[in-house]
Parts: C-alpha cells; sequence; structure tokens
C-alpha cells in the first residue's frame, strides 16, 4: 500500500505551496475555521444560535451563515462575536 501524507495529496490535488490555486484553497480553509471556532466557543458556552445573536445585536440567520462558512467577515463584526458575543478575547496573529 503506498501511503500518502496530507501534504502531498494536497500538493498534488489541489496545487504546490505559493500557487495561485493552493493559496485560494488556504484561504476558505482558513474561513472556515474560524467560523469552526465560534460555534464551538458558542457550544462550550451551552448558547444557542439565537442568544449569541442576541448579544450583538444580529439575526440567528447570521450566526448560522458565519459558522458555516466565515468568510466575508470583518474584523469589527469578528471583534463584536468574540467579545460582546461570546466574552472572549479576539487575538489576530500575521504570519510572513
Amino acid at each position: 500500500m503506498n501511503t500518502k501524507t496530507l501534504s502531498e495529496l494536497e500538493d498534488k490535488y489541489i496545487g504546490k505551496v505559493g500557487s495561485p490555486e493552493r493559496d485560494i484553497y488556504e484561504a476558505e480553509l482558513s474561513d472556515l475555521m474560524i467560523g469552526f471556532q465560534i460555534r464551538n466557543a458558542r457550544l462550550s458556552l451551552d448558547i444557542t444560535q439565537e442568544q449569541l445573536a442576541e448579544r450583538i445585536n444580529k439575526k440567528r440567520a447570521f450566526i448560522s451563515r458565519i459558522e458555516n462558512d466565515g468568510s466575508n467577515l470583518t474584523i469589527k463584526t469578528l471583534r463584536d462575536i468574540v467579545e460582546r458575543g461570546l466574552g472572549g478575547k479576539l487575538n489576530i496573529e500575521v504570519e510572513l
């Protein structure tokens, strides 16, 4: 059996690191991870999407969209969700 690592499969099917296809893939994956982290934080606090939405003056559908996609999210809105809605602290890291 010829076992491949995830990195090898990504290189083969998505593109090498630094290629336009790989950059798009990694950006989309990063967006999904933001939504996943928000959902996990909300569930750990045992609050509903509706309750989180009320805390930041948004609709439940907005929270659902963020949790399932995470893209097109402004830093201000992300900060509102994390700090006002979830009671956490937002940290943003830039890698070069």
